[in-house]
């Protein structure tokens, strides 16, 4: 169905975990739809908020943008977090929706929220988030089509700091994320200096895709290469480099590794560890389990990461086998992904909305991104069953495995 020169009802929501891109994406959107009006395109446009993500489409909680407002929309592209809430619901998740008072015993959770969209005369709603959002947003597109006719266009937005949602090439907010959290890093490396044979371990989100790490990692290490250090100063930049960068995608061999950077906090009087908050995850929920501890887990069946807590564990083990005197774990990931989209992401963003409004004139359904199936990999709406969660990181691409090489990972 086209709304080409119609009057059309848009609906926003942002859901799941913050990232860098959510405040820019409903700016973004808002900009574009408001283009098209002055370019004819439409007859007429309503822009309607629901807040706290799929909580507030369950609970009927929204506002209308008002014309006043449209015109210092702008001003969100300068913010972090979400301007209108985000929560982490899943509509299929029926006993979840039940128990937490989003709907009633008995009902749908998708049968709701396709209510509450057609009571507000929505006729497009764009869901900006991750892969579980946009796989909700997959499935509320498919229930609409079938139970109501497709009465409303779903466009998604693909946000996500772990860069792994298939098959998109780049995720909103993974590059301002990474590059934020090699800012972060930059103070706490000095911490090395408080303590003789210190240990630091940075803990970065990531928990199926070694992205962010490895792209922090980059970020960090260029930054330090264009720092001077001067002799005889005990603080130098190999004291302050990434010693060791630790994902999902590969093993974590810790008494190899052990034995590697034991000689490093020899040289160099302490060491230095990226890491990804899932890397070993999957070992450590595996001893758990066989010593007969309950692991805890969200409405997605995600491993809660905050319980099992990786960066404990490994910090645990590793000072041990370099002799470490000192240990400490820094996780970067709520300065990282609460900051304003980068100038990289600023544009990404700004391309996809572009398209995206585009898409929804056109009364096509699917979440925007850089289709890696396509040729020439261009902008479009990507088919919602395409969707999926938990891309893994190429570890073998030449930037990565050169970086490991110069710190002495792998040969």
């Amino acid at each position: 169905m086209s709304y080409a020169n119609t009057h059309v009802n848009v609906a926003m929501m942002t859901a799941g975990g913050l990232a860098p891109c959510l405040s820019s994406s409903v700016a973004a959107l808002t900009e574009h739809w408001v283009a098209a009006l002055k370019a004819g395109k439409i007859s007429g446009l309503s822009i309607r908020m629901y807040t706290d993500g799929y909580k507030g489409l369950l609970q009927g909680e929204s506002f209308v943008v008002s014309e006043d407002v449209l015109e210092k929309i702008s001003s969100l592209h300068d913010l972090g977090g979400s301007p209108i809430g985000n929560s982490r619901v899943k509509l299929t998740n029926i006993a979840d929706c039940v128990k937490r008072g989003l709907c009633k015993e008995g009902e749908s959770p998708l049968e709701v929220a396709s209510q509450q969209l057609l009571k507000d005369e929505v006729n497009v709603i764009h869901t900006i988030g991750g892969d579980d959002t946009n796989t909700q947003a997959a499935e509320l597109s498919k229930y609409l089509l079938k139970q109501h006719g497709g009465k409303v266009t779903v466009v998604g937005m693909p946000k996500t700091i772990d860069n792994d949602v298939f098959p998109i090439h780049q995720t909103f907010g993974a590059d301002t994320a990474a590059q934020q959290g090699a800012i972060f890093f930059e103070n706490v490396v000095s911490e090395s200096t408080a303590n003789p044979r210190m240990l630091i371990l940075h803990e970065v989100m990531g928990r199926d895709c070694g992205y962010l790490t490895a792209a922090t990692a980059k970020y960090y290490r260029e930054a330090l290469q264009k720092k001077t250090f001067v002799s005889p100063f005990t603080t130098t930049a190999k004291s302050r480099d990434v010693h060791a960068i630790w994902i999902p995608e590969l093993p974590v061999d810790i008494q190899g590794e052990g034995a590697r950077l034991k000689k490093v906090m020899d040289e160099q009087g302490c060491v230095n560890v990226f890491m990804s908050e899932g890397s070993g995850v999957k070992d450590i929920v595996a001893e758990l389990e066989k010593a007969g501890e309950e692991v805890p887990r969200d409405a997605f069946g995600h491993v809660k990461l905050d319980k099992v807590n990786p960066g404990a564990y490994f910090a645990k083990h590793l000072a041990e086998h370099v002799g470490a005197e000192k240990t400490l774990v820094q996780k970067s990931g709520y300065f990282a992904r609460s900051a304003a989209a980068n100038a990289f992401d600023k544009d990404l963003i700004n391309r996809c909305a572009e398209a995206g409004v585009a898409s929804a004139i056109d009364g096509i359904s699917g979440c925007m991104g850089q289709d890696e199936d396509a040729e020439g990999m261009p902008i479009r709406a990507i088919e919602f069953e395409r969707i999926a969660g938990h891309k893994a990181f190429d570890a073998s691409q030449g930037w990565f495995t050169g970086m490991l090489s110069e710190i002495g990972q792998i040969n």
